[in-house]
């Protein structure tokens, strides 16, 4: 296998990493965002090559670029095709001007895109570690939902939500509340700046450090690799 992509802190202040370990971090030690010290490339045919891929195909040749010496081909094609296991139209307008159908999870969020990608993987090396990990995290609606039902049923993750309990409609609040298993929805009195301040207090406290919690924001970037696809 090749060697890893590495990616380092925007801060600065901490060693590079391989891509699993920024995954499972979230967070550079510095408080710095994971970002790779080089940026793939794709050549004209490489890009040309797409117009007839499915968006599971498109996403197995972007996505494999940043994991390169991370995953065995024959291994992440799998958990791309599972995370994508529903169609994405590109739709015409007039001319050329096109729509991606970026609501066709299974929340209708374009988030799906992200947090189900991110959840496959994190799945798939903590399975190799043998470890678990509890997903910690605040939602105002999209994200709580996309969360809970990309990481439902996987057998090394639990989730928790926090949500203010007036502030996500009826819809969300059922895409969230209706799983059960692994996931964990609390509403909370208060509003969403409560709740984030909740997590960020949980992350910052030693004493929680035995819980092993991981973030599934967007500042991970678990969350920008997938985005990238689209």
């Amino acid at each position: 296998m090749k060697e890893s992509l590495l990616f380092y802190s925007t801060n600065l202040q901490a060693d590079p990493v391989t891509f699993s370990q920024a995954l499972i971090k979230g967070i550079a030690p510095d408080k710095g965002l994971y970002m790779p010290k080089q940026i793939p490339t794709f050549t004209q045919a490489e890009i040309d090559a797409f117009a007839s891929m499915s968006y599971a195909e498109i996403a197995f040749e972007v996505i494999k670029k940043f994991l390169i010496g991370e995953i065995p081909d024959e291994d992440l094609k799998p958990l791309i095709e599972d995370a994508y296991n529903y169609d994405v139209p590109l739709e015409n307008v007039f001319d050329n001007k096109y729509i991606l159908r970026l609501d066709q999870g299974p929340t209708a969020s374009f988030k799906d895109f992200a947090a189900r990608m991110m959840g496959r993987l994190m799945n798939y090396y903590l399975s190799k570690q043998g470890k678990n990990i509890i997903i910690l995290t605040a939602t105002s609606g999209d994200t709580g939902s996309a969360v809970a039902n990309a990481f439902y049923g996987l057998e090394n993750i639990k989730v928790v939500v926090l949500f203010p309990e007036n502030e996500v409609t009826p819809r969300q609040r059922k895409q969230m509340t209706t799983l059960g298993k692994n996931v964990k929805i609390i509403a909370l009195e208060g509003k969403f700046d409560d709740c984030q301040a909740m997590v960020k207090e949980a992350f910052a406290d030693t004493d929680c450090d035995f819980l092993n919690l991981s973030s599934a924001n967007s500042i991970n970037i678990g969350r920008l690799v997938p985005q990238i696809v689209y």
